[in-house]
């Protein structure tokens, strides 16, 4: 892993207490009462702004560092243990291309990322976009350890005023503790899928309806993970 040049961090905790015009009081299957949502992002140097190259594995080593920076970062406001979906994303500035996203949330920074909160089966979702400072990137979610169970379906906006700058990149990681509905039937799904047992993680991809998935693209040499 290579360390790159951190302009700034920046952290934002979202806590709910109840959700939607019913108003119903939020309990979660250990008995919090309130999700939190946590987001850690990375404001960093491009060392590729405004020129091409064709080796972009110092990008892919700075994805690597962040992924377990910010994840390590995220869970301590969480607890490890208590982190049931995640996302991550990218943002470059102006004069980076969007293949510069794409090296940083390379497969290696999934590596550090599940690494930091003691695991992960499924694929870690992926979201990217170059544009000026103030740019907005919404970072899907989605449970851990399966990734079609639809209760943990989600999205978290990202924003930095002024970042990123024309040659910086933000690379953020989303951790969640609960899942996205409050409903008995979501929560129990959520019990379901956090057991150890086999035979759980199977009723968990089989409990709720699946989406018709497109199959993932690569671009490039760089696969997601």
């Amino acid at each position: 892993m290579k360390e790159p040049k951190i302009r700034k961090i920046v952290t934002n905790l979202e806590e709910v207490f109840y959700e939607g015009g019913a108003e119903k009081p939020v309990e979660t299957n250990s008995g919090r009462k309130s999700i939190k949502t946590v987001s850690v992002a990375a404001v960093i140097k491009n060392p590729y702004a405004g020129k091409w190259v064709e080796d972009l594995s110092e990008l892919t080593e700075y994805g690597e560092y962040l992924g377990d920076l910010l994840t390590k970062k995220g869970a301590e406001l969480l607890g490890a243990e208590n982190v049931e979906t995640y996302g991550k994303g990218c943002i470059v500035g102006l004069d980076g291309e969007l293949e510069h996203s794409s090296a940083m949330l390379h497969p290696k920074s999934g590596k550090t990322i599940r690494a930091a909160i003691g695991g992960g089966k499924s694929i870690i979702p992926s979201n990217e976009k170059v544009g000026p400072a103030g740019s907005e990137l919404d970072i899907s979610l989605h449970f851990k350890d399966a990734a079609f169970v639809r209760t943990h379906y989600g999205s978290f906006a990202v924003r930095i005023p002024d970042a990123p700058k024309s040659d910086e990149i933000v690379m953020a990681v989303v951790l969640a503790d609960a899942v996205r509905m409050l409903s008995s039937t979501a929560l129990a799904v959520s019990a379901v899928c956090r057991s150890p047992k086999p035979s759980a993680r199977t009723a968990c991809t089989n409990s709720s309806p699946r989406l018709t998935i497109a199959p993932l693209a690569t671009r490039g040499l760089f696969s997601r993970a």
